[in-house]
């Protein structure tokens, strides 16, 4: 798995989300993303819509995902 992959599930299953994520041994990554969709929901609910993109991946090929979910406004 690599960070750019996991780059492209998130913003083709979150539409106008923008992320960047790192990751060097395959297996554990740290995500940024920041999606207008995250405007009025809490922090769990951000980090489930966003594991809701990379689906089964998340119990097999990537073994820990770090997230910061943002709007474009907390971005600045």
């Amino acid at each position: 798995m690599t960070p750019d992959t996991i780059r492209e599930l998130i913003e083709q299953g979150l539409p106008g989300a923008q992320a960047l994520v790192q990751g060097d041994d395959g297996v554990h990554f740290e995500a940024l993303v920041v999606c207008d969709a995250f405007k009025g929901k809490l922090p769990l609910a951000r980090h489930r819509m966003v594991y809701a993109t990379l689906g089964e991946l998340m119990s097999g090929e990537i073994h820990a995902l770090s997230l910061k979910t943002l709007t474009p406004e907390e971005a600045g």
